[in-house]
């Protein structure tokens, strides 16, 4: 039986100033704008006049090799990571305009790893996505967010287990039930499929399709660029901080851009049931195949 607790963060968001809460958006309504984003990490810059728009009702997959800049242009998109130079803007006005709770009524974050100092039971981890709704007319509804966001991340069955005792992928499991919780209609996952076996990793991806279906817009940073082919609407491919390409993956996969980009000869195929995508490495036993002189 659930039990209703206190949320441990309310106080903070429910304090000062009475809060507009968004409206759900339109269909295709730029939630979230890179406008000539540079962002400069110590004495490097790691992004490079970026220009990129999140659309209500879409999955955009950001992928890339390691150091290509995609967390980095996740976390300037979640207001995180400041510009250099550019600008960022969550539904419509820049992510300077809004106050931290305003903007955790608009967006929700999942980073890569998920650590708290605490065991709080899973459930109060969960419960701590439904803070940014504090003091509205939404709060009446934790309880049933939090259920549901519990069971659409398969995370029930261990609701009371202290957070600290789970396992990696149990742990990622329970960060996006948070996520989904917080019920933001600009959702910015970092990485969620990585400590995960393929079955959540299809779970998550599907939650990711519904949500977009129901009219979120979903950002998600992947390495599996065959779920990126499957469930993304478009896939922005980060090359050295910039982007190279952005559109439908059965457009922008292409066999010489992710060989260049990835600095590894790979093929791409079409499903044979679905049609989307395929990209297959060019291994050592295809020799013959690999083409020589590619860029670096």
């Amino acid at each position: 039986m659930t039990t209703t607790r206190p949320n441990p963060l309310t106080r903070l968001f429910a304090h000062g100033r009475r809060r507009t809460v968004p409206a759900r958006p339109v269909p295709g309504a730029a939630l979230a704008e890179a406008v000539g984003l540079h962002v400069r990490l110590g004495q490097r810059e790691v992004l490079a006049g970026i220009e990129l728009t999140a659309r209500a009702g879409e999955v955009l997959a950001l992928v890339g090799p390691n150091g290509a800049g995609k967390s980095t242009l996740l976390g300037a998109l979640a207001a995180d990571l400041p510009a250099a130079s550019g600008e960022v803007r969550i539904d419509g006005r820049p992510v300077g305009d809004w106050s931290a709770p305003d903007l955790a009524l608009r967006r929700s974050v999942l980073p890569q790893s998920a650590a708290l100092s605490f065991p709080f039971p899973v459930e109060d981890v969960v419960r701590m996505g439904r803070a940014p709704w504090a003091g509205t007319p939404f709060a009446d509804a934790d309880e049933e967010a939090v259920a549901t966001a519990m069971t659409a991340a398969e995370v029930t069955e261990f609701a009371a287990r202290p957070f600290s005792a789970l396992s990696g992928g149990e742990r990622a499991r329970v960060a996006l039930a948070r996520v989904l919780a917080q019920r933001a209609p600009l959702l910015l996952l970092d990485e969620p499929t990585a400590a995960l076996d393929l079955r959540h990793q299809e779970l998550v991806l599907r939650i990711c399709r519904e949500r977009a279906a129901a009219g979120d817009a979903v950002v998600v940073v992947l390495h599996d660029l065959g779920l990126a082919a499957a469930y993304a609407d478009r896939a922005a491919v980060l090359h050295d901080g910039r982007i190279a390409a952005d559109g439908p993956p059965a457009e922008v996969f292409g066999d010489a851009l992710l060989s260049r980009v990835y600095r590894q000869p790979v093929e791409v195929l079409p499903h044979p049931r679905t049609g989307s995508p395929l990209v297959v490495p060019v291994r050592a036993a295809d020799d013959a195949r690999i083409p020589r002189g590619l860029p670096s």
